[in-house]
């Protein structure tokens, strides 16, 4: 994505989505396996920082980037 572009949106259905569902519900990620490899090999950011956790709680407002995609966490 070129600097400067708008993340893609991602509308929430709940409080939070877990790291790991989200790579998966926007086509990052194949399979849960798939993610979890991506987020342990520190290749997935949340908000500018390298996330390892799987399980993190992302809410609105929340922006995950990986290789040149970028998410941002939209409330329901």
């Amino acid at each position: 994505m070129a600097p400067g572009a708008e993340a893609e949106p991602f509308a929430l259905r709940g409080e939070h989505i877990t790291l790991d569902a989200l790579l998966k519900a926007c086509g990052l990620a194949g399979s849960g396996g798939a993610a979890k490899g991506l987020i342990a090999a520190g290749a997935v950011q949340v908000n500018g920082q390298a996330e390892t956790r799987r399980g993190r709680k992302l809410r609105p407002g929340d922006e995950v980037a990986l290789g040149d995609r970028r998410i941002r966490v939209r409330p329901p």
